[in-house]
C-alpha cells in the first residue's frame, strides 16, 4: 500500500496551519504537504514537524495578484522578476521549513499567447532547477474545468516541457483528480510517465471529495502503484465533504491504515 500525506491546503481547513499539522499527525499521517505556508515562519513548520516526526513534502510557488485573479506568474510575460521574486521566496522557505519539493505555478494564459508563454515558461524552469538544484521541482497539470485558461491541462505537455528543459529534477505532479477531468484512461497513463513522475495526489472525480465516491475506483490506482513500485508519497488533496477526521474513513473502508503504510 502506498504511502499517503495530508495536504493542508485543504484537509482542516478550518483551524491555523500549525494546528492542522498537529491534527494530520493525531489522525496517523507520517508527511503532510502545503500550499502557501509564507504567512506563518518557516522555522515555526519545521518545528512542528519535528515534533511529530512528520516529513514535510512541498510548497507552492505564490500565485502572484490575487486581485487580478492570477495564478501563478512562471509562463507570463513580462513578469520575470515577480516569477524569480516568488522562486526564491519558495527555495528560501523550503529549505528553512524542510520541505523537499517547490510546486512552480505557470499561470493563466490566453490561448494566442501560448507559444511565447510556453518559451518563457521553459527559461522559468531552467531557473528553478539550477537554483534549486537540492530540491525537486514540480509541474501540474490542472483541469480547465476548475482553472479555465491555466497554461496547461495534459501530462503530454508537463512532459515535453521536461524533455525540452533536460534537468534531472523537474518531475510531474501527477493528480490523479487533475488528470481523471482533463484526459482520463488513470492506470494507462501512470504506467507511460512513471519514469517521470515526482509525486501523485488523489480525490474524487468528479466533486473533489473523499476518494470514496465518484468515477475513480481508487483501490485499483493504489494496487497498480504498488504494481509499479512507485516509491513516493500519495497526497490526499481533496475537499472534505465535512469534518475532515469523519471524511478520513474511507481509508479503513479500503482497508488502508495511515499508520502502518509502508516506509
Amino acid at each position: 500500500m502506498p504511502r499517503f500525506s495530508a495536504n493542508l491546503g485543504f484537509l482542516w481547513p478550518d483551524r491555523p496551519l500549525l494546528e492542522r499539522i498537529d491534527s494530520a499527525a493525531n489522525a496517523g499521517f507520517r508527511a503532510i504537504e502545503l500550499h502557501w505556508p509564507y504567512d506563518i515562519p518557516a522555522e515555526a513548520v519545521r518545528a512542528a514537524c519535528a515534533k511529530h516526526d512528520l516529513t514535510l513534502l512541498g510548497l507552492n510557488t505564490a500565485t502572484g495578484d490575487a486581485a487580478k485573479g492570477e495564478f501563478g506568474l512562471a509562463a507570463l510575460a513580462g513578469r520575470r522578476d515577480d516569477f524569480e521574486a516568488s522562486l526564491d521566496q519558495a527555495i528560501a522557505y523550503a529549505r528553512l521549513s524542510g520541505a523537499s519539493s517547490i510546486h512552480v505555478m505557470a499561470g493563466l494564459v490566453a490561448p494566442d499567447g501560448k507559444g511565447k508563454a510556453r518559451r518563457i515558461l521553459a527559461e522559468n524552469l531552467s531557473l528553478a532547477a539550477e537554483k534549486a538544484s537540492d530540491l525537486t521541482i514540480l509541474l501540474e497539470p490542472i483541469n480547465q474545468r476548475d482553472k479555465p485558461g491555466y497554461f496547461y491541462s495534459t501530462l503530454g505537455e508537463a512532459a515535453s516541457l521536461i524533455e525540452e528543459v533536460d534537468l534531472p529534477n523537474i518531475k510531474i505532479m501527477f493528480d490523479v483528480y487533475h488528470v481523471g477531468v482533463s484526459e482520463g484512461d488513470i492506470l494507462t497513463r501512470l504506467r507511460n510517465y512513471l519514469q517521470l513522475i515526482g509525486h501523485v495526489q488523489i480525490a474524487a472525480v468528479p466533486s473533489r471529495a473523499e476518494p470514496d465516491e465518484g468515477e475513480i475506483a481508487y483501490p485499483a490506482i493504489f494496487e497498480e502503484l504498488d504494481r509499479l513500485d512507485y516509491a513516493g508519497w500519495v497526497g490526499c488533496e481533496y475537499k472534505p465533504r465535512a469534518g475532515t477526521n469523519e471524511g478520513l474513513r474511507w481509508t479503513s473502508a479500503m482497508g488502508i491504515s495511515l499508520r502502518d503504510t509502508r516506509l
